[in-house]
């Protein structure tokens, strides 16, 4: 036949199409325009940007599809106008059709605009460091200069000496701080005779004291480094945040603890340090409410696109300036990740980012809140992202000089800030 066949099913089904297509394409167009379009990647809003435009890149697809459904029809009655079929109602409800159709090709071009958007602090201005923060910045210094210069590379297989001196400068540091430092010793299967030793301090709640906070670093390096970044710099963190709680009456328990044997061969296996650690609590049954895994803290840099990121499109939402602290969890730890970086940003000293990815994702697992993970509790991860800024991690060139100090300073007092949220008090 030479019309085109219109029954009455093929009505209804072009009815419900457009209608369809309509209302997605209302939904779709108020979120990218009154909601994700207005805003950039900063605080929460990253989060919000990221969430928003996947529900509207699953709208677009099915906006796609019953377009696809309906304009084939809607062309027949614009390009046949003389056909008996295509009287004017047929012929603007076509219109129409075709008209909502190509917004998803503009809500694509829309998209990529809004990732492709411009980094929102490339450059951060620092504030002048006050009396008690130069103080802070040389006890930093001092830290890390001691674990990677003093004592150097420290690990069990190869300088099983230097992780025991390093064990013992962290256990005199918190002892002269006015703690008791309990030690948890094993051994390692292969390695008889070579106990190794988690640190770990507490002060107990006042209010919620079967709340726990845990606050850990790993203080042990990989073979060939000194490991001034990864980890002298997270333990140095840890130790200035011991001190600064010292004395407090906190609501919830706080705990310091410094992990050995996060580094290969141990990493993610039954000998490393923070995992032998979780496990005893987990059999304990106590309920750890946070972990804060302190992870390569020392490097920050002013250079565009010096920051990157194991997925590339990550980079779209993300600054490309390696100038920020990221707070990093998965998805199961995705309210800790949130409140850990609003108080983190509520300091006003240092830019901060926060990401709850898959654990998969490569990275996100990559340190001591991971074995916590195993175990169910909630943990993240502070770092300056390591390897994706740091371009001497895991080299004999990861030393102290690489590190910037200043900017450490104000990582760790908005650690503070965290910490004190999380526990119910404030630091002196």
């Amino acid at each position: 036949m030479s019309s085109y066949p219109l029954s009455v099913s093929s009505v209804s089904m072009r009815r419900v199409c457009i209608t369809l297509a309509t209302i997605l394409g209302i939904v779709v167009i108020s979120i990218m325009l009154l909601v994700v379009l207005p805003f950039r990647s900063t605080g929460l809003v990253s989060h919000l940007r990221v969430i928003l435009s996947c529900v509207a890149f699953v709208f677009c697809i099915a906006w796609v599809v019953l377009s696809f459904l309906a304009i084939p029809r809607s062309l027949f009655y614009l390009l046949r106008p003389r056909r008996p079929e295509a009287t004017m109602k047929n012929r603007i409800s076509g219109f129409i059709t075709l008209f909502l159709g190509c917004f998803p090709v503009a809500l694509c071009i829309a998209g990529f605009i809004m990732i492709r958007m411009p980094d929102m602090h490339p450059m951060v201005f620092i504030p002048p460091l006050t009396a008690d923060q130069f103080l802070l910045c040389d006890a930093l210094k001092a830290d890390v200069h001691t674990l990677a210069e003093t004592i150097g590379r420290r690990n069990v297989y190869s300088r099983y000496e230097a992780l025991c001196a390093t064990a013992d400068t962290i256990e005199r540091s918190l002892t002269n701080t006015g703690y008791q430092v309990r030690r948890q010793g094993y051994e390692i299967d292969w390695l008889k005779g070579r106990p190794c030793y988690n640190l770990e301090v507490e002060i107990r709640g006042t209010d919620h004291p079967n709340d726990i906070v845990v606050i850990g670093a790993h203080y042990d390096s990989e073979e060939f480094t000194s490991g001034a970044n990864d980890n002298a710099s997270g333990v140095a963190a840890m130790l200035a945040l011991a001190r600064a709680f010292a004395g407090a009456q906190p609501e919830r328990t706080l705990r310091f603890v410094a992990f050995v044997n996060e580094e290969p061969p141990f990493f993610w296996t039954r000998n490393m340090g923070s995992l032998v650690y979780a496990r005893q609590c987990r059999a304990r049954n106590e309920r750890i409410v946070a972990m804060l895994s302190l992870e390569t803290l020392g490097y920050y840099s002013d250079e565009p696109g010096s920051q990157r990121y194991p997925i590339p499109l990550l980079g779209r939402i993300y600054p490309t300036t390696g100038n920020f602290v990221g707070v990093v969890g998965n998805i199961r730890s995705r309210s800790l990740v949130r409140s850990a970086v609003n108080s983190f940003r509520r300091a006003a000293l240092c830019p901060a980012e926060a990401a709850f990815l898959p654990a998969w994702v490569t990275g996100v697992g990559w340190s001591d809140h991971w074995s916590f993970w195993r175990q169910g509790y909630p943990a993240i991860m502070v770092t300056d992202t390591a390897l994706f800024r740091y371009r001497w991690y895991h080299t004999p060139d990861d030393t102290p000089n690489k590190l910037n100090y200043e900017r450490m300073t104000l990582a760790v007092e908005g650690l503070k800030t965290v910490i004190a949220d999380l526990v119910g008090t404030h630091s002196g």
